[in-house]
């Protein structure tokens, strides 16, 4: 968990930047299936652009639920609820019942940019001491913000980019 609040604070620092300081600064957030399970990627990027080509670093956090069902919510007449612990019955921390996981990562990509248009190219994610290479691709819908999609060996991700 205190990787995703590292990740979130360095997405708001570098969101709430002036221009000139975050100029290729890339965030994203995706929707994504790696390590055989379905979470979201929220990552910092910076973009080295020359002509057309991009050479994108990005760091970030993926989130999912994790497979720790120990604890649960017990829920009581009253109408509150605590968490408890399944094998021992006793009361826990609420932290215990919430089941999210966090893992780094950080990707590599090498793209080309049409002007004004598509945005293709690949990529490597490295997480859990694995290499994953994948194609992307991206579309703008806005100034600045552009849909996006991987695809590759056990990982597959869309979502936005925002580039500033």
């Amino acid at each position: 968990m205190k990787k995703l609040i590292a990740a979130a604070v360095a997405a708001l620092a570098f969101s709430s930047a002036p221009a000139a300081l975050a100029k290729g600064v890339a965030i994203e957030a995706n929707g994504a299936r790696a390590h055989s399970v379905w979470g979201g990627e929220f990552g910092v990027g910076y973009n080295f652009t020359l002509s057309g080509f991009t050479l994108r670093p990005i760091g970030g956090a993926f989130v999912y639920k994790g497979d720790n069902d120990r604890y649960y919510e017990d829920h009581f007449s009253n109408g509150q609820s605590r968490c408890r612990d399944s094998s021992t019955g006793q009361f826990a921390n609420d932290a215990k019942c919430s089941n999210t996981a966090v893992k780094a990562y950080g990707k590599i990509e090498a793209t080309y940019t049409l002007p004004a248009s598509f945005e293709f190219g690949g990529g490597a994610r490295f997480s859990s001491e694995k290499i994953r290479p994948y194609g992307t691709v991206s579309f703008p819908i806005g100034p600045k913000i552009r849909v996006k999609g991987n695809a590759g060996d056990r990982y597959y991700a869309l979502g936005l980019r925002a580039d500033f």
